[in-house]
């Protein structure tokens, strides 16, 4: 080695020396930092097993305990004592999306994560009592998986209500955050099910629903069809989901068949979306339809959606067969609408002739479906479970191969349900033969 070799090696380490010491220092930090959450995991630990060891025994169970995932990296470390306790960080999604930045991003574009603005922007919602909304016992028990803004997390806080908000924790529930769990059909049953939205009742009841439950007995093989939720709408395992007819069953552009056309103007109009008067779209309403993503405002939209699900059915079917029963479902909505329409210009009519008296809460002389079940007349009340829920298990029902919910949970009771509506409105005065 040359003399000039040699001072220049030697120069070249002095001049590393500081760097290799700050990123010693780093690493000495960085296990530090770690050593500490370890300690204040292993703290949380020994004392949450006496206090709630079932929380311990599914953390311990969760792939996050494999991973070294500590109490601390969700809830932070500024509760260690009963003292305290309060200072225990609630995670949000954010948490979860230093880690799981795809699935977020995933969710975040879905309807799920738009669920708690729906809740808050329904006029009814207001009416409840808290412990049905902030409280998490009735709408706010399945609409929480949504996003909430600072505001919502500080009055959820202030009223007491801080935990379960945290989205992922919905499907993924805590502290195990199973995958598998999340997979399953049951996931799903405690929101998707009931008044307005039976899917896991009419899921669970159809063939596909069936041959899956046969699949978890063990009785077909696991390579047998037998399509799951998740299967149909979180395809190949997205967390953004969302349906082309969407939650209500409307969308623009409106059908070209004239009548449908005419009829779902007319329920657009019952649901504030269009003004009753003069049938142009109201624009913060209609904002609110995007905000909430309900509804496909656009054919590009539609068809992208229906597209989607049409790829998942040709793992089992054919195209042909999967869009001729997709065709069956848009048939559907196109008659329960015809009926839908007539019950609601039926009530539009005792308005118009002073028949019933337009309530203080209203804007227009004309139904409001919004008002759900504070619907101000027992005709309205009619019309408002013929809508949610007949309605809606009409066309469910169809799209999720059930028979009888399409039929007779759904088509009959609408047949009913106008049946009653003419009756009612004749006794409060009205010529239907006019």
């Amino acid at each position: 080695m040359t003399r000039r070799l040699a001072l220049l090696l030697i120069t070249t380490l002095l001049f590393s020396l500081p760097a290799l010491a700050d990123r010693d220092e780093n690493k000495s930090d960085e296990r530090g930092k770690k050593d500490q959450d370890d300690e204040t995991s292993m703290s949380c630990v020994q004392c949450h097993k006496k206090i709630t060891p079932t929380i311990v025994t599914d953390w311990k169970l969760s792939e996050h305990s494999e991973e070294g995932v500590s109490c601390a990296d969700c809830h932070g470390s500024k509760h260690t004592t009963k003292a305290d306790v309060d200072e225990a960080e609630v995670p949000m999604p954010e948490v979860c999306a230093e880690c799981h930045g795809e699935q977020y991003n995933q969710f975040a574009a879905g309807k799920h994560a738009k669920a708690w603005a729906a809740l808050q922007a329904m006029p009814t919602t207001h009416a409840l009592p808290s412990t049905l909304v902030d409280g998490m016992k009735g709408c706010g028990g399945c609409h929480k998986i949504g996003f909430k803004s600072e505001a919502d997390l500080e009055a959820l806080k202030e009223a007491g209500q801080e935990y379960g908000v945290a989205s992922c924790d919905s499907c993924h529930t805590r502290h195990l955050f199973s995958k598998e769990e999340a997979r399953q059909p049951q996931a799903c049953r405690t929101c998707h099910m009931g008044f307005d939205h039976p899917q896991w009742e009419m899921y669970s009841s159809s063939k596909h629903g069936v041959r899956n439950d046969l699949k978890q007995l063990g009785i077909l093989p696991e390579e047998a069809a037998g399509p799951t939720c998740q299967d149909c709408h979180m395809a190949n395992g997205t967390h953004e989901n969302r349906t082309p007819w969407g939650f209500l069953a409307v969308r623009l552009p409106l059908p070209e068949d004239e009548q449908w056309a005419a009829d779902q103007t007319t329920i657009l109009k019952a649901l504030r979306v269009f003004n009753p008067v003069t049938g142009d779209p109201i624009p913060e309403m209609v904002q609110l339809v995007i905000d909430a993503d309900v509804a496909r405002l656009t054919q590009e939209a539609f068809d992208a959606e229906r597209d989607k699900l049409l790829a998942v059915c040709r793992d089992c079917h054919s195209e042909k067969f999967a869009l001729g029963e997709m065709e069956k479902g848009d048939e559907t909505i196109k008659a329960i609408d015809r009926l839908m329409a007539e019950a609601i210009t039926i009530v539009a009519r005792l308005y118009e002739e002073g028949l019933l008296r337009r309530p203080d809460t209203y804007v227009y002389d004309y139904p409001n479906l919004l008002t759900f079940h504070d619907a101000p007349t027992g005709i309205e009340q009619r019309l408002f479970v013929m809508h949610l829920e007949h309605r809606m298990r009409a066309f469910q029902g169809v799209f999720h191969n059930n028979p009888d919910y399409a039929l007779w949970y759904g088509w009959s009771e609408m047949v009913r349900d106008l049946t009653a509506i003419k009756e009612m409105a004749v006794a409060l005065g009205l010529n239907l033969d006019e």
